[in-house]
């Protein structure tokens, strides 16, 4: 059986629905203070799937997990991601990411699970020094949530060398769209995420959709960042995991396209995408926003064989279908 934590969200019901459809047995882990029950009721008809509502946090919740099933392997999605509001609530994101992290890593060495994919985060980076970025780029975060994810990636390194605890840590780029065939997607009550905010502004009697950073050097002035399709994303996770099985080595790998896009030219996808106009209000710089982010991804394409094959387009085709399925069952 292998146990997905934060099973509820984006990253981690795709990652659900991808082991369910390989014939895989699933335990999802989730405290629901994110993600959304009606995700597990969509992926219990795809699969042999067990929810658990949980909070690593208390770690008695997860020892349960442990001595109850026979776990073989973690896929780790829970966590607080949202760069603002890390800076504005640095010791929310301490605790919940880095001691919930702690709790499942224990109760994994008690229990002889030594096997973990990590959904970490380009955030590590920080201000970037050379582009495309690579694994050996000096990790420099300068937000409270990529500090929490680059200490979380040390306690692993270090829990290899103590207790052979052995993890993939997948450091993602922005990742965007939804399943194909729209059974889930991107469902956040409060949405940060650049293209299902453009896209929700296409509904709600055309809601201003606002721009953040309009004053960056770059060619239009502003962010610019490497958008990886979901599916593609979990496509990586799924073959980190067979690369654990086989080599039983700890690694990291970048998750990104090797391409950037400014947050102009999404907005004019999505324009044409939606075929509606959007109106914009340009707002400033949001506080740990790095201005470019872009993967070198040849070291997951050499070592795990993985290549993203889905285009920006198609990431944006796909959120938009999703966020009019999610508009009429929540409107």
């Amino acid at each position: 059986m292998i146990l997905v934590t934060g099973a509820a969200g984006y990253i981690g019901s795709h990652c659900v629905l991808a082991l369910l459809e390989k014939g895989c047995e699933v335990l999802a882990f989730d405290n629901l203070s994110l993600g959304h029950i009606e995700t597990i009721e969509i992926l219990k008809k795809y699969g042999n799937l067990t929810f658990i509502k949980g909070d690593l946090l208390n770690k008695q919740d997860i020892d349960d997990v442990f001595k109850k099933y026979s776990i073989d392997s973690v896929f780790h999605f829970a966590a607080f991601s949202q760069v603002a509001e890390s800076v504005k609530e640095p010791k929310k994101y301490y605790r919940n990411n880095v001691v919930g992290t702690l709790n499942l890593l224990d109760s994994m060495i008690e229990n002889d699970v030594k096997k973990i994919v990590f959904s970490s985060t380009a955030a590590t980076y920080g201000e970037v020094k050379y582009v495309p970025i690579d694994e050996k780029h000096p990790q420099e975060p300068i937000n409270p949530y990529g500090k929490t994810k680059l200490m979380i990636e040390n306690i692993m390194d270090d829990y290899d060398c103590a207790y052979g605890l052995k993890s993939v840590r997948l450091r993602y780029f922005n990742v965007a769209g939804a399943d194909t065939k729209v059974r889930i997607g991107e469902w956040h009550d409060n949405e940060t995420h650049l293209i299902p905010n453009i896209l929700k502004s296409t509904f709600d009697n055309k809601k201003t959709f606002e721009m953040y950073g309009c004053d960056y050097d770059t060619k239009d002035g502003t962010c610019q960042r490497d958008y990886i399709n979901i599916e593609d994303l979990i496509n990586a996770h799924i073959l980190a995991l067979e690369y654990l099985n086989k080599n039983l080595k700890t690694n990291c790998f970048n998750l990104g396209t090797k391409s950037g896009n400014t947050v102009k030219e999404v907005f004019s996808l999505c324009e044409k995408v939606t075929n509606k106009s959007i109106d914009v209000k340009k707002m400033p710089r949001r506080q740990g926003d790095p201005m470019v982010l872009i993967a070198d991804n040849k070291k997951a394409r050499d070592i795990l064989g993985w290549e993203p094959k889905k285009t920006l387009t198609d990431s944006i085709e796909s959120a938009y279908k999703w966020e009019e399925k999610l508009y009429n069952l929540i409107k």
